[in-house]
């Protein structure tokens, strides 16, 4: 009972994660028709090298994607394994055909070049953030950049750079510097929609406090913020004097309290307080399964 109970979990969870992707590609091939196409964004990626050739000789977006990334799959097959192409078909497929599928139905809602770019990185970034953050892939040039970093030892980051830079330049002699600077802005405003997207908006922050009054900061943190904290001893590498540092994690609104908190009672504690992008735990979200 218990095998059969995990299994119908499991697949709940494939299903869930399935149809998250099917929505994430759909609401991409949305942008794309919507905002890119029509005034001539290249905003990096293979469906920024399809607008370039739809304006060019008037290949469907759908059908650049899906050609550009078949020696791709190749190539990983051999280089990558079946896994890393298994992970990215399903999500190349649904992109490329939702894009075909919606264009006919699909017009520009605005002539102003402006929004276009805000509003389509906008809502690239949502769905494509979707299809990431369930584990999916639309191939292109992420899987380019996986396959450069096999071959070439060139990070995977360097890797997406350049292939969104070589887009953008392509752009600039085919539509002019103008196009190509909007599409940049709709290619920064998609980055930061798809950040955004998997690691939410509850960001919380991490403090780390060397202090010599830790154990009142600590108490008074533990009542004020509700939020737990974890002693270490510290040791000052050039003094070597011990001193007690406090690490703990709170939520955005609590970072003017906590910072009250430890000046008024230590104003010479040293504090680094940083994005913790993911924390799980009690006070902040679950583990998933």
């Amino acid at each position: 009972m218990a095998l059969k109970a995990g299994g119908k979990i499991a697949w709940k969870r494939y299903l869930g994660e399935t149809l998250a992707i099917v929505l994430g590609t759909v609401i991409s091939a949305v942008a794309v028709n919507m905002f890119l196409v029509p005034h001539k964004l290249a905003a990096g990626g293979v469906s920024g090298l399809g607008v370039i050739l739809y304006h060019l000789f008037k290949v469907p977006v759908g059908l650049t994607i899906l050609a550009f990334n078949i020696p791709l799959f190749i190539a990983a097959y051999f280089l990558l394994g079946r896994r890393v192409v298994l992970h990215s078909l399903l999500g190349t497929l649904l992109f490329s055909a939702a894009i075909e599928l919606t264009a006919p139905y699909l017009r520009a809602v605005t002539d102003d070049i402006l929004l276009s770019a805000v509003y389509g990185g906008v809502i690239m970034g949502i769905g494509l953030g979707l299809v990431f953050r369930y584990r999916g892939s639309t191939g292109g040039t992420a899987l380019l950049s996986l396959i450069l970093n096999k071959v070439t030892g060139l990070s995977t980051g360097q890797a997406l750079l350049g292939g969104d830079l070589v887009i953008i330049l392509l752009a600039v002699l085919v539509f002019g510097g103008e196009a190509a600077m909007y599409a940049v802005l709709a290619l920064a405003v998609s980055s930061w929609v798809i950040d955004t997207v998997q690691e939410g908006l509850g960001m919380a922050k991490a403090a780390l406090i060397i202090t010599a009054r830790g154990e009142e900061i600590n108490g008074r943190l533990l009542q004020e913020l509700g939020r737990g904290v974890t002693r270490l001893e510290g040791q000052g590498g050039y003094t070597g004097e011990g001193r007690e540092v406090l690490l703990c994690v709170v939520t955005r609104p609590q970072i003017a309290q906590l910072k009250s908190i430890i000046f008024d009672l230590d104003p010479k504690a040293f504090v680094i307080i940083g994005n913790a992008t993911e924390v799980h735990g009690e006070g902040f979200k679950e583990i998933e399964g």
